[in-house]
């Protein structure tokens, strides 16, 4: 899981006025309505603030940002360019929302013609955005998205806003000081300006250690993977030699120790998960597609190095370029690209084509600008980030909410975006240098905290001599908890906490580095063994897109699934170890927690609805 690492010194207000289920501590400004709602219906809050909005002015989305420990360098230069782009209003959101809710499809022409921003409405944008100086207009196919390229001192006086440029870990970067507004003749027609911030990723220029080949998941010293070769131990499987144990009936109850800790490759994924005998083919699949920015280095390179190792057939890739395409502002990036496409492509099994979206940077705005990208091509119904943020940063710049508008319009045509829940427990990672680390806030990780988005948490797998599974536990440092921000969709109404505000992760697949995926990349030195969310998000993408294939009508994922849990009645419980129960088509994980939270029966916040059985599912689908 990568993570944007952020000290912001709103938390502190946000935390206080958006308690679950409470009410403001100060009168709402008026804001535009976008996707945000009551309970059920799926969403972002309203911010409780009190703004004395200029006179002629009407607010955005956008507000003020303030980052502790960043020292101030003075004004952004007025000549300096910046790129910004206008986030437009949804129109008739309720309408859309039931038909996502109704499990129906709906096309891109049915979408601009009855749900998207009227060309008047793009006009009226445009226009101002001429009046003020800006050039390189451009409007996104879905009309969501207007971007334009000023001058600092042309964005502050289009948008009433002060940039200020700070030192921040040894960077220099910009951000609004004050809230974004627009004239009133835009009044409900924008949502929020992106594009007033250029913060990203902090990276300390290593790989984070659940990729780290030399390490487990707690930083210790463990031995370099041996290659593809000879099992070791009756613990030990590599790739598809995991095939050739003998098919007898499974163990009787007790008859076995505790589960192996074993690392796994795709055919040893589909042993574990119940995939019985996949015949691999890329010929009439489900296209996939995966996010990613910074450049894609050696990553496509990579993976076909994984499927000679693999035993998999080569799948096509094709890059779409989103933006400017820019070197990789993290040595680790190639390495995070080439697990997404390693996993996803190896449990798919069926796939057609392989889609890697690349933005510029890990600036908000550049990757709002490939999700809507991804939604709007419509090339591919299943996509993966393996990547995220405190949920508290794009709430405050406004990106929360344009996205949500985004993954709505992708779900109504049945597209389905898989996030990693993160690999900080049950806190943010606000001042938290590390992965697995229990300190921070009790916020999520965002964007897997959307509510039409499918967050991807992270679980201990074991399984037998055989490699069949035994059970799974809470990987400790899995994201899960619940937004303060993002209301929950009508399908997950039932939490353990109660409350109207969204819960993560929905469900969970392998993430210890201990019972981690045998990866090779350069980025990472080789052969490697890696963990985390990152590996979890990719394996459960792949999982649905196999889902697909064999049903081709199943729409958005996460109505189906919730669906498929709440119809079935839980079996017996598994005596693993770890122990578990069948419900639906998922393993429901009841041991382990992520910090502030435990495994429970049901839906909890550490692993969901649990981990899929897949030929189950595909069953009972």
């Amino acid at each position: 899981m990568r993570t944007w690492h952020y000290t912001i010194a709103a938390v502190a207000f946000l935390a206080a006025c958006s308690g679950q289920g409470g009410g403001s501590i100060a009168p709402p400004v008026t804001l535009p309505q976008s996707v945000h709602g009551g309970a059920g219906t799926g969403g972002t809050r309203t911010p409780a603030l009190t703004i004395s909005v200029p006179t002629g002015w009407s607010t955005t989305r956008t507000l003020p940002l303030a980052l502790s420990g960043a020292s101030d360098l003075g004004a952004v230069p007025a000549s300096q360019p910046i790129t910004v782009r206008v986030g437009l209003q949804l129109n008739n959101v309720a309408a859309l929302k039931s038909a996502v809710a109704a499990g129906q499809t709906v096309s891109f022409a049915t979408f601009m013609s009855s749900y998207a921003p009227t060309p008047a409405q793009v006009s009226a944008v445009e226009a101002y955005l001429q009046s003020q100086g800006f050039g390189s207009i451009t409007v996104e196919p879905n009309h969501l998205i207007v971007s334009a390229t000023g001058s600092a001192a042309q964005v502050e006086k289009a948008f009433n806003t002060k940039l200020e440029n700070y030192s921040l870990n040894g960077a220099t970067v910009y951000l609004n000081q004050t809230a974004a507004y627009v004239p009133q003749s835009l009044s409900g027609m924008v949502v929020a300006v992106l594009g007033l911030n250029n913060v990203q990723l902090a990276d300390d220029g290593k790989p984070h250690h659940e990729h780290c080949g030399e390490c487990d998941d707690r930083g210790n010293p463990r031995p370099t993977p041996t290659p593809p070769g000879t099992p070791e131990s009756p613990c030990t499987l590599y790739g598809l030699e995991i095939l050739e144990f003998p098919t007898g009936p499974a163990p009787e109850p007790g008859s076995s120790t505790a589960g192996c800790l074993r690392n796994y490759r795709p055919a040893d994924y589909w042993r574990a998960y119940d995939y019985t005998s996949p015949s691999p083919t890329y010929r009439y699949g489900v296209n996939v597609a995966v996010m990613s920015f910074g450049g894609v280095g050696t990553a496509i390179n990579d993976l076909h190095v994984n499927e000679q190792g693999d035993n998999l057939p080569q799948i096509p890739v094709m890059v779409k370029q989103v933006g400017l395409s820019g070197a990789p502002p993290v040595t680790d990036g190639p390495g995070e690209w080439t697990l997404d496409m390693t996993e996803s492509s190896g449990m798919a099994v069926h796939m057609r084509q392989l889609y890697l979206y690349n933005t510029t940077s890990g600036t908000d705005s550049d990757i709002l600008l490939m999700y809507n990208r991804w939604v709007t091509d419509d090339l591919a119904k299943v996509a993966n980030s393996s990547f995220g943020e405190c949920e508290a940063f794009p709430y405050l710049d406004g990106t929360m909410v344009m996205a949500d508008e985004i993954f709505l319009e992708g779900a109504a045509q049945g597209q389905t975006m898989f996030a990693s829940a993160g690999d900080t427990g049950s806190f943010c990672p606000v001042a938290v240098g590390a992965n697995g680390v229990p300190a921070g806030v009790p916020f999520v990780n965002w964007p897997a905290a959307s509510p039409y988005v499918l967050g991807v948490g992270g679980t201990t797998l074991l399984t037998d001599n055989a490699g069949n599974y035994q059970g799974e536990a809470t990987w400790y440092s899995t994201g899960g908890g619940v937004s303060q921000f993002e209301y929950s969709p009508y399908w997950q109404t039932a939490q353990p906490l109660g409350g109207s505000f969204r819960g993560v992760p929905d469900i969970a697949m392998d993430g210890d580095l201990q019972t981690g995926a045998i990866l090779y990349s350069q980025d990472f030195g080789g052969w490697t063994i890696v963990g985390g969310t990152s590996l979890a998000s990719p394996l459960a993408a792949g999982v649905w897109s196999h889902l697909l294939y064999l049903h081709p009508n199943l729409g958005f994922a996460a109505p189906v699934l919730y669906g498929n849990f709440s119809s079935h009645t839980a079996g017996a419980q598994q005596m693993g170890p770890p122990p578990w129960q069948p419900d639906g088509g998922f393993h429901d994980i009841l041991v382990g927690g992520d910090g502030m939270y435990t495994a429970l029966p049901g839906y909890d916040y550490t692993t969901g609805l649990g981990s899929f059985d897949i030929d189950l599912m595909a069953k009972q689908l």
